[in-house]
C-alpha cells in the first residue's frame, strides 16, 4: 500500500517536538489523532517508525529516514509556493526590449496583442537599437531582452550570465533588379555585382559564406545597414542583394524581383536575456514565451 505523504507531516512533527503530546500541540490536533496517523504510517510502510519507551518516543532508523524525506518534501513545497506567489505577483510590470526593424515588425509587434490578452498587467517598452548598443544596454540592465540575428554558420554562444532563446529560422533570399536575368541556381549570381551589407551584420556573414561556397570573391559596391535601403538600391539597378525572408514580405518596390534560391541558407533570430541566479523575472520569461509563440505563427513566403 502506498503511503499517504500527509502522514509524514505527523512523523516530522513528532521528531521536531520530541513527543506525541508536543506534536499534537504543534499541529493543533488531539494526541489521539497524531497516534492514529503514525499507526497508519507504520501499517502502510510495514515498519516501525517510533520506539515507544517509558520516557517517551524516539525515531527508529527507518523513522529518521522517513522524517528526512518529509523535511525535503516540506522544503520543496515551500519553494513551490514561493514560485507560485512570485508568478502571480510579478506578472505585472514593464519589460524593455531592444531590437532592430525586421524583428520589431515581425515578432515584437504581434506580441503586444497576445500579451494584452494573456497578461494585461505586462507592458512592453520597445527600443529600436543597433545590436552593439543593445548588448551594452543589456549588460548594464537598461534592457531586459534584446533580439539578435545570426547567420546559420555563426558560432557565437551566449556569454556567461546570459541565455539565448531561438525565435525563428528564416531563409535568405536573393533580390535582383527586374532587368537582371532571374537566377535559377547559385552559380547564376557568381559574376553579379552585390550590394555590400554593413560588415557586422548577419547578411555580411552570409555573403562571405556564399563567396566561400562559390569559390570566388564576390564583387560588391555601396554599403547598407537598413534592408529598405538595400531594396531601394536594387530597384535603382545598383546590384543584387541577399536579404532575409522577413525583409521581403509584402509589397516590393517596382523593379525588384525576389528569388528563393536553394543553398542560400538561413538567418536565425534569437532573444537574449540575463540568466544570473536571480534573473530573469517571471514577467521576462512570459514576454519571451509570447515572442516564441508569435514567431512560430509567421508564414514565410
Amino acid at each position: 500500500m502506498a503511503t499517504d505523504p500527509r502522514r509524514l507531516g505527523f512523523l516530522l512533527a513528532v521528531h521536531r517536538a520530541g513527543g506525541v503530546l508536543a506534536a499534537a500541540d504543534l499541529l493543533h490536533v488531539t494526541p489521539s489523532a497524531v497516534s492514529q496517523q503514525i499507526a497508519r504510517l507504520e501499517a502502510e510502510e510495514g515498519i516501525q517508525v517510533l520506539d515507544r519507551g517509558p520516557r517517551g518516543v524516539t525515531l527508529t532508523p527507518a523513522g529518521r529516514i522517513l522524517a528526512d524525506a518529509a523535511e525535503r518534501i516540506e522544503a520543496e513545497m515551500v519553494e513551490a509556493r514561493k514560485a507560485i506567489v512570485a508568478m502571480s505577483e510579478e506578472m505585472t510590470g514593464t519589460v524593455t526590449v531592444g531590437s532592430f526593424q525586421t524583428a520589431i515588425r515581425a515578432v515584437v509587434g504581434p506580441t503586444f496583442a497576445s500579451l494584452e490578452s494573456r497578461y494585461p498587467g505586462v507592458e512592453l517598452d520597445v527600443q529600436e537599437v543597433e545590436p552593439a548598443d543593445a548588448l551594452r544596454l543589456l549588460r548594464t540592465g537598461d534592457l531586459d531582452v534584446v533580439l539578435l540575428e545570426r547567420d546559420e554558420d555563426a558560432d557565437s554562444p551566449a556569454p556567461r550570465g546570459m541565455r539565448e532563446v531561438p525565435l525563428l529560422d528564416e531563409p535568405w533570399r536573393v533580390v535582383v533588379p527586374a532587368t537582371f536575368p532571374t537566377p535559377a541556381r547559385l552559380d547564376d549570381v557568381r559574376d553579379a555585382v552585390w550590394l555590400g551589407p554593413e560588415p557586422t551584420t548577419a547578411a555580411a556573414r552570409a555573403l562571405r559564406r556564399l563567396s566561400r561556397t562559390l569559390g570566388t570573391t564576390l564583387r560588391t559596391r555601396h554599403s547598407y545597414y537598413d534592408f529598405d535601403v538595400a531594396l531601394a538600391l536594387v530597384a535603382a539597378g545598383q546590384g543584387v542583394a541577399m536579404l532575409p525572408a522577413l525583409a521581403v514580405q509584402g509589397e516590393m518596390p517596382d523593379g525588384v524581383t525576389v528569388v528563393p534560391l536553394p543553398g542560400l541558407g538561413s538567418r536565425r533570430l534569437v532573444a537574449r536575456h540575463r540568466a544570473t541566479r536571480h534573473e530573469p523575472r517571471p514577467v521576462v520569461n512570459a514576454v519571451i514565451d509570447e515572442m516564441v509563440a508569435c514567431a512560430s505563427a509567421i508564414e514565410l513566403g
